[in-house]
């Protein structure tokens, strides 16, 4: 039966996150004491405003088919939202919600790419972007950005990059998988590159932006130019920012012509996001702000010390990350060692999962998010079991030989 499968599945690769989430549960299941620091996901529980505006919308019967594009009263909550957080101007039939920020990206590439277009993608990146594109019959161009460059794409070589062909930016501030984020005047570089070349649309990743380091203030492209807006798709969500993954909330805003091409395509796909997701998202975006702050909080302490410790330990390195809940060490030092098991360190999947295998501790590898060398821990951990995790990180790598 495999000649049934689409020639298109072939583009992509299996979610090596998810990848390492199942084998690290196998490995629980089988009695095993593993540690979990490789998922993207917060450790806290939704604020309760949130879960009963949810239990509200049951009992009030909210519970039908919703506008494809999600519900008047939540595109009127995220149009608020984008005001007072970004001073940007959307009216309701700008904006899309999705099943996720997942959904919202996909919407958007696959509604616009043709083949040969090409997606310009800072690399490390987040494991998606580059297969979402290949499933659109679009080319990625991956442009390595390393920590000698605060893992930022630099004005010249976006500039480099650029060709006929280019139909999308992609960025995202905070980055999955490094932190990095970029400021207004970072990104007003980026800006004037993208000025001189109006065939290029930027679709900006801000799922993380509550979530910044050390008094940060997080900037957005149409934010910084406003003669951006009508190129530019500005995506974010609940997610991360209010503990609400498994709500499946994203939503964007963009010119009405691409979200009423956007809402076309999900309206052959998944239809509506669910309804009761909606009614808490709009408690979410409306009602108070002060868990998000005391999460934001937690992170940057997390951080803190969990970079310390990741730089205290032989043969790694680790950039101080400015925001989202991930580190993101090079571990290349490591490369041609052997484990005390006896297993050759050769790359960063040997790496990791021998660091899983014989530690008990679950990362992500660098190259998953196309950036070889390095991996990823995510510290949306409880402090005991982060202090554990560092700890065998470190023993596992003293014992290297």
């Amino acid at each position: 039966m495999s000649d049934v499968i689409a020639d298109r599945l072939n583009r992509i690769s299996p979610s090596q996150t998810t990848a390492m989430r199942q084998r690290a549960q196998a490995l629980k299941a089988e009695g095993k004491d593993v540690l979990a620091i490789s998922s993207g996901e917060p450790d806290f529980d939704t604020p309760e405003h949130i879960k009963e505006a949810a239990i509200a919308a049951i009992r009030n019967n909210q519970t039908r088919y919703t506008d494809i594009s999600g519900t008047l009263a939540l595109r009127r909550a995220v149009a608020a939202k984008f005001k007072r957080d970004n001073g940007l101007d959307y009216a309701p039939d700008e904006i899309l919600v999705g099943t996720g920020g997942k959904q919202v990206i996909y919407d958007a590439l696959i509604a616009t790419i043709n083949a040969g277009d090409e997606v310009i993608i800072p690399t490390p990146c987040w494991v998606s972007y580059p297969d979402i594109v290949g499933l659109a019959d679009g080319t990625p161009v991956l442009l390595p950005c390393g920590p000698n460059q605060g893992f930022r794409l630099t004005p010249e070589q976006l500039e480099a990059a650029i060709t006929p062909r280019t139909k999308w930016l992609i960025v995202n501030t905070p980055s999955n998988p490094t932190g990095a984020t970029y400021s207004a005047e970072e990104l007003r570089g980026l800006c004037d590159v993208l000025l001189r070349h109006p065939q290029v649309h930027i679709l900006t990743d801000d799922i993380y932006e509550k979530l910044v380091f050390d008094g940060r203030r997080f900037a957005t492209f149409a934010q910084v130019e406003p003669r951006l807006r009508e190129r530019t798709l500005t995506m974010n969500g609940c997610s991360k920012s209010y503990a609400m993954t498994g709500w499946r909330i994203g939503f964007g805003g963009a010119p009405r012509h691409l979200i009423k091409a956007m809402d076309k395509l999900q309206g052959q796909s998944t239809s509506n996001t669910c309804s009761i997701a909606q009614a808490a998202a709009v408690a979410a975006l409306e009602g108070p702000q002060d868990a998000t702050e005391a999460m934001r909080q937690v992170y940057e302490a997390r951080r803190n010390r969990v970079v310390a410790s990741l730089n205290a330990t032989p043969h790694l390195r680790c950039h101080m990350p400015e925001g989202a809940f991930y580190a993101f060490p090079d571990m290349t030092a490591c490369i041609g060692m052997t484990t005390a098991a006896g297993t050759k360190i050769t790359n960063d999947w040997d790496f990791v999962f021998a660091l899983l295998t014989e530690q008990g501790v679950a990362t992500v590898n660098g190259t998953a998010f196309m950036f070889p060398g390095h991996f990823r821990i995510s510290f949306a951990a409880a402090d005991a079991l982060l202090e554990d995790a560092c700890a065998r990180i470190r023993r596992f790598c003293e014992a290297l030989g």
